[in-house]
């Protein structure tokens, strides 16, 4: 069918609009400030003024207005247009992240409107995640606030380098220039603390539209960019392309046999076939032969682009490394020092296993110290032994393998790190990345000639740990000796840890809080592993009353050397024997954070063994002990 030179037009226009939108750049950017300083009114005012608004959103604006608008009788409240949770519009502020997309003639968007509450920090620190750019509204009454220098912080701590002051309701000042101008000081004095150089300070009226997209004719005195000119016009592009070339491998790309290659997206730098390039944490090096895309292959790509890598050798390459320049490597370590948030109703606790996630990699971690807990409103640093939500801290992690990272300040995508919830699989903690730990680099681990398996098989034993579990009375002490006891007997090498002899050397400066439980743990799994290590049969008679602390313990050992006995007591019986008056006095209030009294206990969900205490006695289940050693082929 022939076309007709107005359909071949109108088919042109159309492929021609097309290829302009794949052009655009795109901005991530949020808003943010106090509550009621007009966040979302302001987007709402963008979305209205750019004409991105279909009829039907109108009609549903005009009767929301209505039902819920805070602007008066007849007027559009443009607030509502993203406060799009229905708590939000009863309140009247808002609680969560809302994301929006829009696009104008030179630019596409993606906003998120972060809340303004300090509860929602955590919400906050999401929607920042991802930004190159942050508006944060001020009101033109009240200036600089708490919440105000909180967030700042916070778009600092993200690595956030372009922001906008957006001061608010100047329509309710007068369109005092005096105002604008000793707020704009003001913050630009606080900024320079936080190390933040690019502020942009911008008088707006979101009500009434002024210099949000057209300048403002009731403010003369301002020649600046208005705020839709500053978001289509600043330059994040430079950032993501300056610096080394980074790519964590997502997929080892492998169609057939003729073809092997790296897919992932590049986090930074720029690269072209024919550099040299190095593969972390291995070090392997070898030279990029080809760089294939969609759209077939190209001589070079930067960052943000999606492409997969094709490398001169054939060496080892897998999800979760790290593919950079050879002469421009990042760090690797298995232990550094990281801003923390803290995203989960439960409390960190130093020495506590989770999973970290950065760039593509996936490992075993824990936080291995507190070094101060940051107060976001005041930038004051004090002691703290946990975090709990939305707290910010600087802390020393540990992990149980070395990953390739760089400072968050110098690559936002190789420095940030999530912590994960080894149980639930919740995301409970973001981080960024600070510099790795000296002693990191200065320890390494030193083989021996004489190793465990020529140990235990001098003693005629294959090694393990018996770790005896449950509440207090509920006779785990005595069960374990009787089994060393009888282990002795037979001529066996053993050694027991019992949880109050420990406390008098190892552990007598740790006390009965969670973090000093999580410690306590950690300290004796080490300890047993040594022991392990000497070819012993350990004992090991602890209340250990987390299950992610007992995890942590199993974990340090190799498959089959840990055997989780769980001696178990109700906790009636074992009040009822009390053999050391412990239950009355927390009854009493004299001990607090006593297990199953003011502290919980969590019985295994998957022992090697259970005894039931409540009634059998001791001998028998040592009895029963021993015959678990004999059935798994210790003795």
């Amino acid at each position: 069918m022939t076309q007709t030179p107005e359909h071949a037009s109108a088919t042109a226009e159309v492929e021609a609009y097309l290829r302009a939108q794949e052009d655009k750049t795109l901005l991530r950017f949020i808003t943010c400030g106090s509550v009621d300083d007009g966040k979302s009114t302001l987007l709402g005012r963008l979305l209205y003024d750019c004409q991105l608004l279909f009829e039907d959103q109108l009609a549903s604006l005009e009767n929301d207005s209505a039902r819920f608008g805070t602007t008066g009788s007849g007027n559009l409240d443009l607030a509502l247009l993203v406060d799009g949770l229905a708590a939000e519009r009863e309140q009247g502020i808002t609680i969560d992240v809302a994301y929006r997309f829009f696009t104008t003639d030179r630019r596409k968007f993606i906003v998120a409107d972060t809340p303004g509450h300090e509860q929602y920090t955590r919400n906050m620190v999401t929607g920042a995640s991802t930004a190159e750019a942050a508006v944060l509204l001020a009101d033109a009454r009240k200036g600089v606030l708490t919440q105000t220098r909180r967030h700042s912080y916070i778009v600092s701590l993200l690595g956030i380098r372009h922001l906008v002051l957006a001061i608010n309701k100047m329509d309710l000042v007068d369109w005092d220039r005096e105002t604008f101008e000793r707020i704009s000081a003001d913050y630009r004095a606080f900024a320079t603390e936080l190390g933040v150089e690019a502020v942009t300070c911008i008088p707006v009226s979101a009500l009434t539209g002024d210099n949000v997209t057209t300048a403002s004719e009731r403010m003369p005195w301002y020649t600046g960019p208005t705020l839709l000119d500053y978001l289509e016009g600043v330059d994040v592009e430079r950032d993501l392309r300056a610096g080394p070339f980074r790519m964590p491998v997502q997929w080892v790309n492998r169609p057939n046999l003729d073809f092997r290659g790296f897919s992932g997206t590049i986090a930074g730098g720029r690269v072209r076939v024919g550099e040299p390039l190095v593969v972390l944490p291995a070090g392997k090096r070898s030279t990029l032969a080809r760089i294939v895309t969609m759209d077939g292959d190209r001589e070079q790509a930067g960052a943000g682009e999606a492409v997969t890598l094709v490398l001169d050798d054939e060496i080892d390459v897998s999800r979760g490394d790290l593919i950079a320049g050879a002469e421009s490597r990042p760090e690797v370590a298995d232990q550094f020092a990281a801003h923390l948030v803290w995203m989960d109703e439960q409390p960190l606790l130093p020495g506590r296993p989770y999973l970290l996630r950065t760039a593509t990699a996936t490992v075993n971690a824990q936080v291995t110290e507190i070094k101060h807990k940051v107060n976001v409103n005041t930038l004051e640093q004090t002691a703290a032994k946990h975090l709990e939500l939305n707290d910010v801290a600087v802390c020393n992690l540990a992990l149980d393998r070395a990953v390739p990272f760089d400072p968050y300040v110098d690559n936002r995508e190789t420095g940030a790190f999530i912590l994960v919830d080894r149980i639930t699989n919740a995301t409970v903690g973001c981080g960024m990345v600070d510099f790795a730990l000296r002693r990191a680099a200065n320890i390494h681990h030193h083989a021996m000639e004489i190793d465990k398996a020529a140990r235990a098989a001098a003693k005629g034993q294959k090694p393990c740990v018996l770790w005896f579990t449950g509440l207090s009375g509920a006779g785990k002490s005595t069960v374990a000796d009787l089994v060393e006891q009888r282990l002795h007997a037979m001529g066996r090498h053993t050694m027991t840890l019992d949880g109050d002899n420990v406390r008098h050397g190892l552990n007598r400066d740790l006390g009965f809080t969670a973090e000093d439980r999580v410690e306590n743990i950690r300290r004796v799994a080490e300890v047993a592993r040594l022991m392990v290590e000497a070819g012993l049969i350990v004992c090991v008679s602890f209340i250990s009353p987390f299950r992610s602390e007992r995890r942590l313990a199993r974990e340090r050992l190799a498959d089959g050397e840990f055997l989780e006995v769980f001696v178990d007591a109700t906790l009636e019986t074992c009040e009822a024997r009390d053999p050391k008056g412990l239950y009355k006095k927390a009854r009493a209030g004299e001990i607090p954070n006593f297990t199953g009294i003011g502290s919980p206990y969590e019985p295994p969900e998957a022992p090697e063994l259970r005894l039931d205490a409540n009634g059998s006695d001791p001998e028998t289940l040592a009895e029963q002990v021993v015959e678990l050693l004999a059935a798994r082929g210790v003795i």
